[in-house]
């Protein structure tokens, strides 16, 4: 399981577009593209996976460009990438995933379903309580707030 580029694209979207909240009115495709460092093709791609998600608004005309919707701490990162994509492990992946039997040969009884889950709720944990505004710091910040500290975690 990994995140796909579509996610990382827009996360590096919306975080371009949040470091200029209150500040200008939107930012342009090219401008974005320029940036990051992503092209044009698939900024305008991801800036319209993220309008339809309700994260962003796009104004025509010389003036024109995409801004939030609302304001940085109020827009979850797990609700962005969950409009993009779903989650990393679902229900249905065990389905999916059953071998050459119709029905998974561990259906009643799995432990790396378990497994899966157990990631699945650390990935929305976290996500559930990162904001737009948590990536807009440093990423010295972002991770003091949201690593584990596995010295200082129990197992039992």
């Amino acid at each position: 399981m990994k995140f796909s580029a579509q996610e990382e694209y827009a996360l590096r979207c919306l975080i371009s577009i949040g470091r200029f909240y209150g500040i200008k009115e939107g930012l342009t495709i090219p401008d974005i593209s320029k940036r990051e460092g992503i092209s044009q093709h698939t900024v305008a791609k991801t800036l319209r996976q993220l309008r339809i998600g309700g994260f962003l608004d796009s104004e025509r005309g010389h003036t024109g460009g995409y801004a939030l919707t609302r304001m940085p701490e109020e827009i979850k990162i797990g609700d962005v990438l969950h409009s993009l994509g779903g989650k990393l492990y679902d229900d249905e992946f065990c389905q999916t995933h059953s071998g050459v039997n119709g029905i998974c040969s561990n259906s009643t009884d799995c432990s790396i379903r378990s497994l899966w889950r157990v990631i699945q709720d650390a990935v929305d944990s976290v996500t559930k309580g990162l904001t737009l505004k948590d990536l807009l710091g440093t990423e010295d910040d972002v991770f003091a707030r949201f690593s584990f500290d596995s010295e200082n975690s129990s197992t039992s």
